[in-house]
């Protein structure tokens, strides 16, 4: 167990790294590292590599809670961890592009299954585990909405005491055929009438990703009070990054408009998941309108 000051000053390093509001500080101490001390306990008890996904919708904090668990594995017990994001399996925009012209064409916009690359995802979660693993770990630029070229991936060597996969439809199950009927917004009314493109994601999500659920040994969930809130969280998102570009390419940054039309692909699965995911996660975090976690629920 690590001291309090080692505690202290891992905590404070995080939220000056992260620039985190200070208050992160309490949230750290009394909901993250209780569950990092957990997870630490069942990979020691595993003695193999142990996976944890996490579920968030957009602006839940899901990142931040992957980044923070990894510092204090490694900081504190010297654990090999790997993070990775379900964002960073998304195709490219040529790919995406021919997907949207064989199958419907919202499907030029990344978001919902189908536009992720599940097959190399697999790939990746198996090759962390070979004690002979030497594996570049994909990255994809929102900014340019395309992956980073290859050669900037970063290298991945060994295998992982603890790989983290978090994503906003993580661990989302697929939706009875009579859910889809009924569009969820205008976007599904005006531009999937006859619900083509929602019944595809919907057969990726039950076919590509819902497989890959397996291989995870934990699941944590960072639960919104309700879809509302994440178009307000992902407009600070995308102020963030279009203050992290500033002066590089972003034809990816999206203004306000863009980003109430956006939030309408997630919105299906964002609201599906918030009902049904909690009862399969081992732990699930509450959150308040600002983030706050106001409840937990351990499995």
């Amino acid at each position: 167990m690590q001291t309090e000051q080692e505690l202290e000053r891992l905590v404070a390093n995080f939220i000056n790294e992260n620039l985190l509001h200070k208050d992160f500080s309490v949230t750290a101490k009394s909901h993250f590292v209780p569950l990092a001390e957990q997870i630490k306990m069942h990979h020691s008890s595993a003695r193999k590599t142990y996976y944890v996904g996490i579920n968030g919708c957009q602006g839940s904090g899901k990142s931040t809670l992957a980044a923070f668990l990894k510092t204090y594995l490694h900081n504190l017990y010297h654990l090999k961890v790997e993070v990775l994001s379900l964002d960073d399996f998304y195709l490219s925009q040529s790919e995406r592009l021919s997907l949207s012209v064989k199958v419907h064409p919202l499907f030029k916009t990344r978001g919902v299954p189908g536009t992720h690359n599940m097959q190399l995802a697999k790939e990746v979660l198996k090759a962390l585990a070979e004690e002979d693993a030497q594996i570049a770990i994909p990255k994809f630029s929102k900014a340019t909405d395309n992956p980073y070229p290859k050669n900037k991936w970063p290298l991945h060597e060994g295998s992982a005491d603890i790989v983290i996969l978090e994503g906003w439809c993580w661990g989302v199950k697929a939706q009875d055929e009579i859910a889809l009927k009924t569009p969820v917004n205008t976007l599904e009314q005006q531009e999937d009438s006859l619900g083509v493109w929602r019944s595809y994601a919907n057969r990726q999500l039950k076919q590509h990703y819902q497989p890959l659920y397996d291989v995870m040994d934990y699941w944590v969930m960072l639960k919104a009070p309700s879809f509302e809130n994440v178009l307000s969280w992902r407009h600070e998102q995308e102020q963030k990054l279009a203050l992290a570009v500033q002066g590089a390419p972003a034809n990816g940054v999206m203004n306000e408009e863009q980003i109430n039309n956006f939030i309408q692909y997630y919105q299906r699965l964002t609201a599906h998941g918030l009902a049904t995911l909690p009862t399969d996660c081992n732990r699930v975090f509450e959150l308040d309108g600002n983030r706050a976690i106001i409840a937990v629920h351990k499995s």
